[in-house]
């Protein structure tokens, strides 16, 4: 069955293996998508999609509401710029522009190579919906790894397979400690067994490993005669990691990777809420056609453009250039705290986040019990936040820390010593 909306040359042949007819699911094949209005005209007096037509309510003169932050909006602020955005119109359905420059700063050859998300939350939910079948079908995941891949498969009513990553290197009494890396050959030996499995889930770098996955390693799954679903590699922290690290340099190559981005870390619009997916456009146009009519808000999609401008993309590899700097800082710091009971960071540094395990007094091997009240009282009474992941497959004792700027990494030693000393 053709997929609606893409030209039939648009199809693609590599692998030879992968036929993405056979992944989709046949209700989603045979789905007429909602057609808005905004598909057809976007121009003129628009009387056909049930607008208020004397705009929207955002008043600039109530100086008694405060924005989320505490602040109180002022003449010339953000509200005053609403204006010009047409909020009582419904926005743009395709975002042709955002997806252009998407497309161009990642190296793709065109914006029908492009999907744009409610962040990458919406990606997963929408893969999950439109490959695997509820009750008959499952996804696989590397735990440790991010959680709402399996909170997705649950919502959808799908199995999970799990093959944890392999942790190298074991420091001692089953100390956290070494590099984190996809076993291959197990992610093959599981899909071989259960041929139901539809997605593998990547999530590199990791989180919480903060681990990237060699494109060899993704390469021999996309090769692998026996998977004829897809691999997604989820790439949320990926410019935090070596330039050519990202999996996207295979998508003009290979029909049946998605690659997962997001304009939240990197670029520093975690509020914004954008996600995006990149493949190639088979997949692309089923991701379209089952989404929301209108899943982009338009003050999403204009922060999001002035973001992507050359000017502010510079600035965005700036920024990356110091917290990477701030990163080896904070690594180096987070070591002189052994004495105390700091274990080695686990997992290699490729993200803007840390994972360090913290040990029982006078010995090496991970406490849950004394990591978690470390968590607690850095929040509760010193006002630093950091997030406790003992609990994942491989991180016992385990607490993930964000790099911050220089300041903020100082105050986190500082508590950190502290609170140490305490438990």
């Amino acid at each position: 069955m053709p997929i609606l909306g893409l030209a039939p040359s648009s199809k693609s042949t590599y692998p030879p293996h992968f036929d993405i007819e056979r992944v989709i699911r046949p209700n989603i094949l045979s789905l007429h998508p909602y057609r808005c209005a905004r598909d057809d005209y976007s121009e003129g007096i628009l009387l056909d999609a049930n607008e208020n037509a004397l705009g929207h309510s955002i008043s600039n003169g109530d100086a008694s509401t405060s924005e989320p932050n505490g602040r109180i909006p002022t003449q010339g602020s953000e509200i005053d710029s609403t204006r010009s955005l047409d909020l009582h119109r419904y926005p743009d359905p395709s975002h042709p522009l955002i997806k252009s420059r998407i497309a161009e700063l990642r190296g793709l050859p065109s914006s029908d190579h492009v999907f744009l998300g409610v962040g990458s939350d919406e990606v997963i939910d929408l893969l999950m919906r439109i490959c695997v079948a509820p009750e008959r079908e499952k996804v696989l995941i590397t735990p440790p790894t991010y959680g709402m891949y399996a909170v997705c498969a649950q919502v959808n009513d799908v199995g999970v397979v799990k093959v944890n990553l392999e942790l190298s290197g074991d420091g001692g009494e089953g100390g956290a400690k070494g590099r984190f890396s996809l076993r291959v050959d197990e992610v093959k030996k599981a899909v071989d067994a259960d041929p139901s499995i539809k997605l593998i889930f990547l999530c590199s770098p990791g989180n919480p490993t903060g681990t990237l996955i060699s494109l060899a390693s993704i390469r021999a799954l996309l090769e692998y005669e026996g998977f004829r679903g897809i691999v997604v590699v989820d790439e949320a922290y990926v410019d935090f990691s070596e330039p050519g690290s990202s999996a996207a340099t295979l998508i003009s190559e290979y029909a049946n990777i998605c690659v997962m981005q997001t304009l939240s870390k990197s670029f520093g619009l975690a509020a914004i809420r954008l996600g995006i997916a990149l493949a190639q456009p088979p997949l692309i146009q089923v991701l379209s056609n089952t989404k929301a009519p209108y899943n982009i808000s338009t003050p999403t999609a204009h922060l999001a453009l002035k973001a992507l401008s050359p000017a502010s993309v510079a600035e965005m590899h700036a920024k990356i250039g110091e917290l990477v700097a701030n990163r080896a800082d904070l690594l180096s710091s987070l070591q002189s705290l052994a004495s105390l009971g700091v274990g080695e960071v686990i997992g290699t540094q490729d993200a803007n986040f840390l994972v360090v395990p913290i040990l029982e007094r006078g010995r090496s091997k991970p406490d849950n019990v004394r990591a978690h009240k470390v968590y607690k009282t850095l929040a509760e009474e010193e006002g630093v936040v950091v997030r406790y992941r003992g609990s994942e497959a491989g991180c016992a004792g385990c607490l993930r820390i964000t790099v911050g700027s220089k300041a903020e990494n100082a105050v986190v030693i500082e508590k950190l010593r502290k609170v140490l000393d305490m438990f």
